[in-house]
Parts: structure tokens; C-alpha cells; sequence
């Protein structure tokens, strides 16, 4: 079948040619959540097209990276990675792609459904985070990597995902030796929203997008003890693993 574009208030899509409701509703989606998010990250997160794909191989070829991030996530996060961000465009999986990825628990197709929004959070959240768009280019994914806890978590808690994420994170903590804080890149894709929504519940959201927006320059800790208003790191973390043990019902 043919692949064609489709326009809706700024977003593009390029898709199999029988895919046009299903693009209209992704790009709706979009629409939305940068209607939500425009108050907390303004400047724009560019000229982007969704590229949307029936098979996880198609997805695979189209953008191979992504095999190294489902290599290097947790395996309670890894049906969640369905998605890439390209040069200008968003690659994501089509709605029956992402149902046929889900599990059975409660909130995986809810999580699944997020996966266009959260990529484009992303790219909002790198778009207004001072000092990764300050550093080298040649240098900047190697920045964004050792702060994906941070960039990808806020991608993933703006964008509604994380609000879903329950099960996993129960799935997470049976699974493995204890997940660090911050968060390894393992588990940024999961548990990196917990840590915003943490500091948007005690400091609020206006609070966990300015955290988001920069790189302290004394590093994760220094951050952390900023993010909640001094506190000593021990006790951040202790309220972050109660956090935790509660949104997985353990508590």
C-alpha cells in the first residue's frame, strides 16, 4: 500500500494510505499535549512528521537504533520503548502494533497509547533544557544519556504515561537488585517519571519542569538536593522508594 502525508494543526503524519483515521487521531493527540505542555515548555519542539509503522521490524529498519535501547532498558520498561526520534520526525508503532505489544495488566495499553505524546514531550524537554541545547553537538547525546533519568522522565511524567505505570513498576521491584536513585538508564524509561512526579507532588509542576529545563553543573546529586528544596540526598531517596513501594502497591 502506499504511503501518504496528512496535516493537522502543525503536525504531519506519513502513513499507509489506510491509516488516515488512525494519523488524524495521533496527531490530535499531539495537539493536545502540546496545548498542556506550552506553559511549562514554550520554546517549540520544531518542525516534526509522525512516522507511523505497522511491525516492530519495520520499526527496527526504519530506525535501528531503537535495538540498542530495548537492549539496554529493564525488561518490565522494554515493550514500552515503541518508538524513535528521528531527524525531524517521530517514529512510533500503529495503534494494532502498540495492542499487539501490550500485556495484559492493567495500564500497558494505556502506557502504549502515550508512546507518540511522550516522544514528543521529549523533544520539548530537550528543546527547553538550557544547557543541553548549550553543549557541543558533538558531545549532546552523550549529555542526554547520562541524564536520560531526568530528560526521559520528565518526557514520559509530562506526557501521562508514568500515571499508568503501576504495574510495571511492581513488576520492576520484583525484578533484579534494587533500581538505584537516581535511576540507572536501565530504568529511565520507567522509573525516571517517578522521580518528577516526586518532586511535582512536594514542589509542585511548575517546580519539576524547571528541574527538567536544566543540568547542574554539580551533577545528578546536586540536582536532586536542589530539585527538593535542600534536602539532604538520603532523605530524597528514602521518600522516593516509599514513592515507589506505594504506586507499587507494596506499602
Amino acid at each position: 500500500m502506499p504511503w501518504i502525508e496528512t496535516s493537522r494543526d502543525g503536525f504531519r503524519a506519513r502513513h499507509d494510505d489506510r491509516d488516515t483515521d488512525e494519523a488524524l487521531r495521533v496527531l490530535d493527540a499531539l495537539a493536545r499535549t502540546h496545548a498542556r505542555l506550552e506553559a511549562f515548555f514554550p520554546r517549540p519542539a520544531g518542525d516534526l512528521t509522525v512516522v507511523l509503522h505497522h511491525r516492530t521490524g519495520l520499526l527496527a529498519l526504519a530506525r535501528p537504533q531503537i535495538a540498542w535501547s530495548w537492549a539496554t532498558t529493564a525488561p518490565a520498561a522494554r515493550r514500552y520503548v515503541a518508538g524513535c526520534i528521528g531527524h525531524g520526525e517521530l517514529h512510533v508503532l500503529s495503534a494494532r502494533a502498540l495492542d499487539a505489544r501490550a500485556s495484559a495488566v492493567q495500564g500497558s495499553r494505556e502506557m502504549l497509547a502515550f508512546t507518540a505524546p511522550a516522544l514528543y514531550a521529549r523533544r520539548l524537554v530537550h528543546a527547553n533544557n538550557v544547557d543541553l541545547a548549550h553543549s557541543p553537538r558533538a558531545v549532546r547525546a552523550a549529555v542526554a544519556l547520562r541524564w536520560a533519568w531526568l530528560l526521559e522522565g520528565a518526557a514520559r511524567f509530562f506526557s501521562g504515561q508514568t500515571d499508568h505505570a503501576r504495574p510495571a513498576i511492581a513488576r520492576r521491584l520484583r525484578e533484579g537488585p534494587a533500581p538505584s536513585f537516581p535511576p540507572s538508564v536501565r530504568d529511565a524509561p520507567l522509573l525516571g517519571g517517578t522521580v518528577l512526579d516526586l518532586v511535582a507532588r512536594e514542589q509542585g509542576r511548575g517546580a519539576a519542569a524547571r528541574f527538567a529545563c536544566r543540568l547542574h553543573r554539580g551533577g545528578a546529586r546536586a540536582a536532586l538536593v536542589k530539585a527538593f528544596d535542600g534536602r539532604p540526598l538520603v532523605h530524597s531517596e528514602g521518600a522516593w522508594r516509599t514513592h515507589l513501594a506505594r504506586l507499587a502497591g507494596t506499602a
